[in-house]
């Protein structure tokens, strides 16, 4: 039907809308405190980049991506994920040639097609931060501060913050025996999906949801056992950092991450049920992955803000609704462009007015103001203009102040 929207998309207005711009405000007040720039990447990419990118190997690339063919004959792929783009962008600008480490936050539609639910869409929406050009750990531990900040500005008390390690290409091949020769032994226990992982990517078996799959990997391998030098002391370093922060972390082994990109940490914050808000991660190798040249260090996260509002609803935590106007300014008699003329001035002068636009009589004018939650509330007809006064009326307490037209904005503001 024309009339209603796809399965696993949304329209966002009133209540919804204001509690997103919340969000959004939010998050982009904290980001601006750790001088994060923002960037926009086109919603659609060459395929090719979130092959490469997010993985062959992943259930995103291989199950819920929307990929067509352009009337060039090129695959395109709408988004399924923001930091392959950023990355992407990254290169094609030569932001490397800039001295010091590159920060940058975006506010994103993502698709994937997958079974619509809670906090998850087909088409959603994503804040996420990218640190590119530093291996220390120190880049993971302000990721996870940042978080940290504003899982508290969000109000939300039900999380913890879960982190990992899966190493680096060096250790992660030993771990990938020892993972291989366990799942092997359990064959008969995995789902066809599985069957196939396991020979290209076993790492990704540790992230399936089938609960035969689940229990095999209880007692598999972990690769936080299998580190190298490099990648344990970076992961020591990584939990005496939080701690000198004060920032409450839980090592969970079983946290992989669902894309390919990750190397040595990985971290998500949960609720008590296991239901995540975020989850990111260092991604040494994607750079490279992408341009095929340049070894370029990195690190970021993902949030959805569809599921931030999941846990907000979870939490009961209220972020306020639509905003009032600061002032209803209505009218009677033929005056009818010279309040327009006054709500034109007001508004230049930095209120939020609303006005009468349906020819409604004053009491019906008086009745909208209320139920739009006007604070203030003027009323103008030919003596108003004449005398150059008006009153403006206190909705709270219904108490009325004689101004000057030409003070009105001072006298609300």
């Amino acid at each position: 039907m024309i009339t209603q929207a796809p399965r696993g998309t949304a329209d966002w207005y009133g209540e919804s809308m204001a509690k997103r711009e919340k969000i959004e405000e939010i998050c982009k007040t904290i980001a601006a405190t750790y001088n994060i720039k923002q960037i926009m990447t086109p919603v659609f990419e060459h395929t090719v980049l979130f092959q490469r990118g997010v993985g062959e190997t992943t259930d995103v690339v291989q199950k819920e991506m929307y990929t067509f063919e352009d009337k060039g004959g090129r695959s395109i792929t709408l988004k399924p994920e923001g930091t392959a783009g950023a990355v992407r962008a990254y290169l094609e600008h030569s932001m490397y040639a800039e001295s010091g480490l590159t920060k940058l936050f975006y506010v994103t539609p993502a698709f994937r097609y997958e079974k619509p639910q809670s906090g998850r869409l087909r088409q959603h929406h994503q804040f996420g931060v990218e640190y590119i050009g530093s291996e220390s750990p120190l880049v993971e531990v302000e990721l996870i501060s940042l978080v940290s900040q504003l899982v508290k500005s969000f109000g939300l008390n039900d999380i913890e913050v879960h982190i990992n390690s899966i190493g680096c290409p060096k250790c992660r091949a030993e771990y990938n025996k020892a993972l291989l020769a366990y799942l092997n032994e359990h064959k008969d226990k995995l789902c066809k999906t599985c069957l196939e992982r396991m020979e290209k990517n076993p790492l990704r078996v540790i992230d399936c949801k089938e609960e035969g799959c689940k229990e095999v990997v209880a007692n598999a391998p972990r690769t936080i056992d299998y580190l190298c030098d490099e990648c344990k002391n970076h992961f020591e370093e990584l939990q005496a950092l939080l701690t000198e922060l004060g920032i409450n972390f839980k090592i969970d082994t079983g946290i992989v991450r669902g894309l390919d990109y990750y190397t040595k940490t990985v971290f998500e914050f949960v609720n008590k049920d296991g239901f995540t808000l975020c989850g990111g991660g260092r991604y040494d190798n994607l750079v490279h992955e992408i341009d095929g040249k340049q070894d370029i260090p990195a690190a970021g996260f993902g949030m959805g803000l569809e599921r931030v509002l999941y846990f907000l609803e979870l939490e009961n935590v209220d972020l306020g609704g639509v905003k009032a106007p600061n002032l209803y300014l209505g009218f009677m008699g033929s005056v009818k462009a010279k309040a327009y003329k006054l709500v034109d001035q007001l508004r230049k002068e930095g209120l939020s007015v609303e006005t009468d636009y349906l020819d409604k009589s004053v009491k019906a004018q008086m009745k909208y103001a209320n139920k739009i939650n006007a604070p203030y509330v003027v009323i103008v007809g030919e003596d108003e203009f004449a005398n150059g006064e008006v009153k403006v009326k206190n909705m709270a307490d219904g108490t009325e102040t004689v101004v000057s037209i030409e003070n009105i904005a001072s006298v609300i503001k």
